[in-house]
C-alpha cells in the first residue's frame, strides 16, 4: 500500500493522504502515471470513510497533483507537463521593501510557479483566518512573520505556523523564534546587523562627535536596533542620544541615523534644519538611514544607507522552492556610501 493512514493520531485522516502522495511526488517515490489505490480500497484497507478519502484526493486533483482517469480511478500527474507550483505569500505590509523582495522573488521563481499574495496587517487573527482557509490548498507558504512582541501574541503565531508542514514554510525577513523543525527561513539579525552595518564605516566616524538616532516608538524592532547602536557607539566612544521627532539643534559632529522611511518629513524637516545652520551635508553633518531601495542614489545627492539586501532576500527564497532544499539563512546586511557619509 503507497498510502498508509494512523487513525490513533490526532492529525486528520485527509490531510495525512494528502500530505503523503505530495511528499511522495515530491522525493520521486510517486512517479507521473502511477496509479493510487482507489477510494474504495483506502477506505476499507483502513476502516475509514470513503468520504474521506473523496476529500483528500479532491484536494490532490485541486492541486494538479494526480488526475481523475473515467473508470480506471486517480493518476499521479506529469508535473512537467505545465502543472505549476503553488505558492501563497503573506506579508505584513507592501511597503516599497517588500515589493523589491517580492519582484525577485517572483522573478527568480519564473512562470512556472502561480503566486498569490495577502497581507496580514501583523494581526494574528488575520494569520489564523488566511492558514484556516488556504492550509491545504498550496505547495508552499512564504510568510513574513512581524507581528508585536509579546509574548502572548509570539506564542499564538508560533502556533500558528506550526500548522504548516515544515518542507513547506519559508520564513522571510524575520525568524520566530520557538518553531521547531527544518522550515526555509531567509532572515534579519536587527541587532547584529545594525552594528556591524555602521561598523563598515568605522574610520569615518572618528569625524562624528554625536550619533543622534531619529526613531519612531511603535517600531517593532526600533529597541533591538538601538541596542545594536549603542553596542557600536560603546565600541567606538560615542554618545549617543534618540529623538522621536527633529532635535532643537544641529551642531558640527552630528551624524543622524533615521531609521523611519527615507522620504517622511523626518528626513526633509532635518535637511531644512541643517540648511538654515549653514552646515553641509556629507561635511559637517552626516545622515545614515536605515533601509535601502533605488530611490536613494537620488535623494540629497545620494543618501548613505545601512540595510539588508532586499532582492538577494527575495531571490533566496525563491531558490528554496526551485532546488526543494529549506535551509535558514542569514540575508547579507550592509552600508551603501555616498554623499550624505
Amino acid at each position: 500500500m503507497i498510502i498508509t493512514v494512523n487513525t490513533r493520531i490526532k492529525h486528520s485522516i485527509y490531510k495525512q493522504i494528502v500530505e503523503q502522495v505530495e511528499r511522495g511526488v515530491r522525493d520521486g517515490s510517486l512517479t507521473p502515471g502511477e496509479q493510487l489505490p482507489s477510494m474504495n480500497v483506502l477506505a476499507d484497507k483502513y476502516d475509514i470513510s470513503r468520504e474521506t478519502v473523496k476529500k483528500a484526493y479532491g484536494i490532490l486533483v485541486e492541486k494538479d497533483i494526480i488526475e481523475p482517469r473515467h473508470g480506471k480511478g486517480f493518476y499521479v500527474r506529469d508535473l512537467a507537463s505545465g502543472a505549476k507550483t503553488e505558492v501563497l505569500v503573506i506579508l505584513d505590509n507592501f511597503s516599497v521593501y517588500k515589493q523589491i523582495t517580492y519582484t525577485a522573488f517572483a522573478q527568480t521563481l519564473g512562470p512556472e510557479a502561480d503566486i498569490t499574495i495577502l497581507n496580514h496587517n501583523q494581526n494574528p487573527d488575520l494569520l489564523e483566518y488566511f492558514l484556516d482557509s488556504h492550509l491545504d490548498n498550496f505547495d508552499y507558504y512564504v510568510i513574513a512573520p512581524h507581528f508585536p512582541n509579546t509574548e502572548t501574541v509570539q506564542k499564538r503565531v508560533t502556533r500558528l505556523l506550526s500548522r504548516i508542514p515544515v518542507r513547506k514554510l519559508i520564513l522571510i525577513d524575520h525568524i520566530q523564534h520557538g518553531l521547531r523543525g527544518r522550515f526555509g527561513a531567509v532572515y534579519q539579525d536587527f541587532e547584529n546587523d545594525i552594528c556591524e552595518g555602521l561598523s563598515q564605516g568605522k574610520a569615518d566616524f572618528s569625524r562624528i562627535r554625536r550619533l543622534k538616532v531619529l526613531t519612531l516608538p511603535q517600531s517593532l524592532y526600533g529597541a533591538t536596533i538601538c541596542k545594536g547602536i549603542e553596542r557600536f557607539a560603546l565600541d567606538n566612544s560615542l554618545s549617543v542620544e534618540y529623538y522621536s521627532g527633529l532635535p532643537e539643534t544641529v551642531e558640527p559632529g552630528d551624524a543622524f541615523i533615521i531609521l523611519n522611511s527615507q522620504l517622511d518629513s523626518g528626513l526633509v524637516g532635518l535637511s531644512r534644519m541643517i540648511q538654515e545652520s549653514g552646515l553641509e551635508i556629507g561635511k559637517g553633518v552626516f545622515i545614515v538611514s536605515y533601509n535601502e531601495y533605488p530611490m536613494n542614489e537620488l535623494i540629497l545627492g545620494g543618501l548613505t544607507t545601512v540595510s539588508t539586501d532586499f532582492p538577494e532576500m527575495g531571490r533566496t527564497a525563491a531558490r528554496m522552492i526551485l532546488d526543494k532544499k529549506m535551509n535558514q539563512i542569514h540575508n547579507p546586511f550592509r552600508m551603501t556610501r555616498r554623499r550624505t557619509f
